[in-house]
């Protein structure tokens, strides 16, 4: 039998604590070759190299959270600059590069026990138009004919070639 000389504390004890729920838009930023969306079969969307970004909508979103996400995916210098031969160095906009943008209220998901639970996320009957003024302005915000989305609502199947890989997360209101 093997005893452990020293006191261990109960698992729940290691877990980090939440000081402050959250309460934020967030963004998967992915750096793709290539991506596309397929629903029931059939492609809807598609992009060559750009972004990928997974659109989780918190329940207490507002268009300031919008607008952050949007200008911060927009100049996110996530491209290596081939004139200089600088990494990092360049915004999809300045690559002219497409966007994907994908809801996924499963970006607030989290388990109780071993069940997801995803009461934090927005409520579909609101968050269907308000995803829909998130695509928008990133419309209006660079070139409409380069930012791509999937379906609202529907069972997507995503596909992407991840370029690096490189993925990035981003909340539009940090913890203080």
């Amino acid at each position: 039998m093997y005893v452990i000389p020293f006191p261990v504390p109960p698992l729940t004890s290691l877990r980090p604590k939440q000081t402050q729920p959250i309460r934020a838009m967030r963004a998967v930023v992915q750096r793709v070759t290539s991506a596309s969306v397929e629903v029931e079969g059939r492609k809807v969307s598609e992009i060559g190299p750009g972004l990928l970004v997974l659109v989780g909508l918190h329940d207490s979103d507002s268009d300031s959270d919008a607008e952050y996400i949007c200008r911060k995916v927009l100049n996110m210098r996530l491209f290596p600059n081939e004139t200089s031969g600088r990494g990092w160095d360049q915004n999809v906009m300045q690559r002219n590069y497409e966007v994907l943008l994908v809801s996924q209220f499963t970006l607030y998901g989290f388990l109780k026990g071993n069940k997801p639970d995803f009461h934090l996320a927005m409520p579909p009957e609101k968050a269907k138009p308000f995803y829909a003024s998130v695509v928008d302005r990133f419309k209006i915000s660079y070139n409409p004919d380069a930012i791509k989305d999937g379906v609202f609502g529907a069972m997507m199947k995503v596909s992407l070639v991840n370029d690096g890989p490189v993925t990035m997360q981003l909340d539009s209101q940090s913890p203080k």
